[in-house]
């Protein structure tokens, strides 16, 4: 389809004071589809306040180019279908009332829903469903830093990296600047995939060499020395550790008590109507 150009029509909306009338209608119209027209005052929401005058016109051109398109191609299909009036009429009616249910049920949630979550509630939730979180990749604890291969202190960096004290990993952390890339925390849970992704070079380790509770790697290319120690590994099918699963569970804790709080009030609509009167099955 060939491109809309409307410079006039654009020069109208961004600089004429001229007033017209159609069908004693005073707003001043920039576009026409048939009988249905796009008016000045209809573009109003599209312009930011700090835009300049090109941009301004760039934005109205393609606006009124699509509003043109869209009217044109509703146009064709309501002539072409004619026979399916009936049953978009049925979907538009049936779209506006889930709108309005669908909003309700928004409003209603956000307002009466608990949202806080205790520890309490964490740890009964695992325990009743644990067997429901079996991993599907292997999970990783460990310490990994990334250094220059030729820097002076490589050495020093290297034992206090393969240290277990925390006087030493508090040391390390401190020469942040010699690390070219690290992860020192090695108390939580990380996806193996994700470890590989970060450092290309293991990947031509052996993975089961690689997945070994207190393995230990060094490797290096023409740049850089990579230290990896493996604290501990979880394989595919163990059970997920509650640590890494809290977040899903605090999400599933909660649409638990959506749908508990939409069927309560689902209920006492229906028991109020019918005490009410508002209703009857015939």
């Amino acid at each position: 389809m060939k491109r809309i150009y409307l410079v006039i029509i654009l020069g109208a909306i961004l600089h004429s004071c001229d007033y017209f009338t159609i069908k004693n209608d005073t707003r001043q119209p920039v576009a026409r589809v048939n009988d249905t027209y796009l008016y000045k005052e209809d573009l109003k929401s599209i312009f930011a306040n700090d835009m300049s005058p090109q941009d301004s016109a760039i934005i109205a051109n393609n606006f009124i180019n699509n509003w043109i398109k869209q009217h044109l191609l509703l146009s064709k299909a309501q002539i072409n279908l004619k026979n399916s009036t009936e049953k978009f009429e049925e979907l538009v009616k049936s779209y506006r009332e889930d709108l309005f249910i669908n909003s309700y049920k928004e409003a209603v949630v956000k307002q009466y829903l608990d949202t806080e979550i205790t520890n309490d509630n964490i740890d009964e939730f695992y325990d009743k469903n644990k067997q429901n979180f079996k991993l599907n990749e292997e999970l990783v604890k460990l310490k990994y830093i990334k250094i220059g291969k030729n820097i002076l202190n490589k050495n020093e960096l290297i034992k206090l990296f393969r240290s277990t004290k925390k006087d030493d990993l508090d040391s390390l952390i401190t020469k942040e600047i010699y690390l070219k890339s690290y992860h020192l925390n090695d108390s939580i849970w990380i996806k193996f995939s994700d470890v590989l992704a970060k450092t290309q070079i293991l990947k031509e380790v052996d993975k089961k060499q690689l997945l070994k509770k207190g393995k230990f790697i060094q490797k290096e290319d023409s740049l850089s020395l990579y230290l990896v120690t493996i604290k501990d590994v979880l394989d595919r099918n163990d059970i997920s550790p509650k640590s890494y699963i809290t977040p899903t569970i605090k999400q599933m804790i909660l649409h638990q008590r959506k749908l508990l709080l939409l069927r309560n009030i689902e209920e006492t609509l229906i028991d109020d109507a019918s005490k009410k009167q508002q209703f009857e099955i015939y």
